[in-house]
């Protein structure tokens, strides 16, 4: 992953995206300001989302012993999906938060705020967004589908934690961890409790990560009152990143156990290779932490797509053993 300082806002750029952006280089002009709006100039959500579900596949074949053509679209169309509702959520997040975007400095070059796209035009392109999520989600079994359905309840609801809660981010690992869930149902066609431990396990890696990527706004929430818990923890955050943490590792290495206990001990291991590996990199991150350096903490926000990635490849390896 390439690690750049925030861009300066320029012909409607975003101020925090990543420089050389494909949408800057290669979208036509009347497009950006919506492609911006999805933030596909800036590609770690739409990972983040991704990653629990190529987690709960890779995880759910393991259990199975089972790999066809169809796991191949499982995981092709939950990086379409993640795609597509990652940009449903963001355009839904930005409608609700217009007027506290532009608040905040870091956000006051948005599309909405900066006057580059209307309510009306955000909310028919949420809409687009949603539906082609939807003829997505119908290749997927009745479960699936249904899992697929509700999991637009937490990311309606996201947007307006931070009004009410000191923990939005568990708002925000409820909605992006969901593909662990259904990903799992697709290939198996029902809901195990591996798959259950391994969500909660992604919620926990989403504080984590998402305390960290909040600590750039925790001056401008609270001159405007929202709320986080990077304000929560304050000095306190470093422990805090330490128990997420250990949650993370420990509540993967459990849906390992779950899914692979049939398995050969060297599957098994390998297995347990992955939130062992990843958990090393989350450490890594933990120490480069500086709550008052803001391009430090989004390129510590970032590499999350890396450290997501690294469970992938051990499951994967551990497949074939």
């Amino acid at each position: 992953m390439t690690d750049n300082a925030p861009i300066p806002e320029q012909s409607g750029q975003v101020s925090d995206a990543v420089a050389g952006n494909w949408v800057d280089r290669f979208a036509p002009a009347a497009t950006r300001p919506f492609l911006r709006l999805s933030r596909a100039d800036r590609p770690i959500g739409t990972w983040l989302l991704l990653l629990p579900c190529w987690w709960g596949l890779a995880l759910a074949m393991l259990m199975t012993g089972r790999f066809g053509w169809y796991d191949l679209w499982i995981a092709l169309a939950c990086a379409l999906g993640a795609f597509l509702m990652r940009g449903a959520g963001c355009t839904w997040n930005d409608i609700t938060d217009r007027d506290i975007d532009g608040s905040v400095a870091r956000t006051a070059s948005r599309p909405i705020p900066s006057g580059l796209v209307g309510v009306r035009a955000a909310l028919a392109w949420m809409l687009v967004q949603t539906l082609l999520s939807l003829v997505i989600l119908l290749t997927f079994n009745w479960a699936a589908i249904a899992l697929g359905a509700l999991a637009l309840l937490p990311v309606a609801i996201y947007p307006f934690a931070k009004r009410f809660t000191w923990w939005p981010q568990v708002f925000l690992g409820l909605a992006f961890n969901w593909g662990a869930l259904l990903a799992w149902t697709a290939h198996t066609g029902s809901l195990g409790w591996p798959a259950v431990v391994l969500y909660v396990g992604g919620i926990a890696w989403t504080l984590f990560y998402d305390t960290i990527y909040a600590h750039q706004d925790a001056e401008d929430d609270a001159l405007i009152g929202v709320k986080s818990t990077a304000r929560l923890f304050g000095d306190n955050s470093r422990n805090w990143l330490r128990r997420f943490l250990a949650m993370t590792v420990l509540l993967i290495g459990l849906a390992v156990i779950g899914a692979a206990i049939d398995r050969s001990v060297l599957a098994l291991v390998v297995a347990l290779g992955g939130p062992w590996a990843m958990g090393w990199h989350l450490a890594w991150q933990l120490r480069q932490f500086d709550a008052d350096d803001s391009a430090g903490l989004l390129r510590i926000f970032r590499s999350n797509r890396d450290a997501g990635l690294i469970p992938v490849l051990f499951f994967a390896v551990a497949w074939f053993l």
